[in-house]
């Protein structure tokens, strides 16, 4: 077999620049329109150049997909300070959401956005039914749990109270926002609700998931399955417990080690431990408290 190479491509058959230029100029202009409206639409400009050209444009300015065009978009805003057309706008609006459904959750600095959820164990004899708190910062990824017999307001709030709200005093961090799902756990009147009651008094907002999608918390969720893998089904193989104290010692252990000294390969830690994420997040919390 011979080897062949790639065939080089005929850049006679390659659309001008102008009509590059106008097809480029419209996707950043339109990011919601697909490649055959953008034909379409560009006809009407006197451009004419077919849906399968659009696409090949698209594909060599990496342009290919609704959410390429938004950055582009979102980088032409940031360099040129230009105003929106509505339609723009909605484009934005529009993928915001789409990020927030699919666990993509904006976040700016440690401490910035704090979410949290149950977690349910399992039963154990002579315990019972054992639920765990979980809190997970968003932005560096520091993790707290806590473990408990019950699922319900009071126990929501002791995790906050117990590990998160001392962890961040210690490092001069805030808790601006909580994000829960629905549960009766999390949601009530805050009169009569004790989550609700320990927020308001400690001035952090409170946010909740859009109903039906669990993956809106996606972060919590994905906290979850690396703790039920990585100690839950290994440490229940390894020893037998005979109380919730005696399976929380080891909990704390392995929370420990999953802050300060496992890497993370999240989109804000990139291959740092949690912790090392948050320290170095401090300086942005910094410069805001300054602006």
């Amino acid at each position: 077999m011979i080897e062949k190479d790639r065939r080089k491509p005929n850049l006679y058959n390659r659309v001008d620049e102008r009509t590059e230029s106008a097809v480029v100029s419209y996707a950043v202009d339109f990011p919601a329109h697909g490649q055959v409206r953008a034909s379409n639409e560009l006809r009407k400009l006197g451009v004419f150049v077919s849906p399968s050209g659009v696409r090949s444009i698209w594909l060599r300015n990496e342009l290919s997909c609704f959410k390429d065009r938004l950055k582009a978009l979102e980088k032409k805003v940031a360099e040129e300070g230009i105003v929106l057309t509505e339609s723009q706008v909605q484009a934005l609006e529009r993928k915001k959401h789409d990020d927030e459904v699919s666990g993509e959750i904006e976040t700016h600095h440690p401490g910035y956005l704090g979410s949290q959820d149950t977690f349910y164990v399992g039963t154990m004899k002579g315990v019972g039914r054992i639920y765990q708190q979980t809190f997970v910062d968003t932005y560096s990824k520091v993790a707290f749990a806590k473990l408990y017999t019950t699922k319900t307001p009071i126990t929501s709030a002791d995790l906050l109270n117990d590990k998160v709200l001392p962890f961040f005093v210690d490092h001069e961090l805030p808790m601006l926002r909580m994000l829960t799902d629905r549960g009766t756990e999390y949601c009530g009147k805050v009169e009569t609700h004790d989550y609700q009651l320990y927020l308001a008094v400690n001035d952090i907002d409170h946010t909740k998931t859009k109903a039906m999608s669990p993956q809106t918390n996606g972060i919590c969720e994905r906290f979850h399955k690396t703790i039920l893998q990585e100690f839950y089904q290994v440490t229940f193989r390894k020893k037998l417990y005979t109380s919730l104290e005696e399976l929380q010692v080891d909990l704390d252990e392995w929370i420990d080690y999953y802050n300060n000294e496992r890497t993370h390969q999240g989109k804000m830690c990139c291959g740092r431990t949690p912790l090392e994420t948050l320290e170095d997040g401090k300086s942005i919390w910094q410069e805001k408290m300054v602006a």
